[in-house]
């Protein structure tokens, strides 16, 4: 696997996907917030997790060399959620995403991962602009995207199957 950087925050670390974390990711992708906010991405069962980390993040840090990174609190070594940077074939930019179980939200821990993702773009990896797709009723994420200085862009027509999305645009300091 490629060297895949540790993001290390005051209160958080944000390290690379592996088998192991199947367990908790089967969980955070089956919460009700995250099938309402984010979508449903099928995964039922434990096998099914470990084949998500290995043909997404895995697979992504091996041919972008970044991708979803898994939040930790330091303190105790929790998981909290995910939170990394996609390349998605159907859109030009990479984007910022990020997923936190509803135990960790509304503590700040996405703003503060969502910097750290900032800055790791812009002064490791040399991107010069991120963009972030929300659904639109996702208002605290709207808004922590907003505050990040991130700025509406258009909406993004729904597919077959899918929800509409906002997408939003941030340049990054040359």
């Amino acid at each position: 696997m490629t060297d895949i950087a540790v993001l290390d925050t005051p209160r958080l670390r944000l390290r690379p996907m592996v088998a192991g974390d199947a367990g908790f990711l089967l969980g955070l992708l089956n919460e009700a917030e995250f099938l309402r906010q984010i979508g449903d991405r099928g995964v039922r069962s434990h096998a099914d997790a470990e084949r998500y980390i290995a043909n997404g993040p895995v697979a992504s840090y091996q041919r972008h060399g970044f991708g979803l990174l898994l939040v930790e609190r330091k303190c105790d070594g929790a998981a909290l959620g995910i939170a990394g940077l996609l390349k998605r074939e159907h859109l030009d930019d990479v984007d910022m995403g990020y997923a936190l179980t509803a135990s960790a939200c509304g503590q700040g821990y996405a703003g503060e991962a969502a910097r750290a993702l900032l800055e790791h773009a812009h002064t490791v990896l040399g991107f010069v602009r991120l963009i972030a797709i929300v659904m639109p009723h996702n208002l605290p994420s709207l808004q922590l995207l907003q505050r990040l200085g991130f700025t509406f862009e258009r909406t993004l027509p729904a597919e077959a199957g899918q929800h509409e999305l906002h997408r939003y645009g941030i340049a990054l300091p040359a």
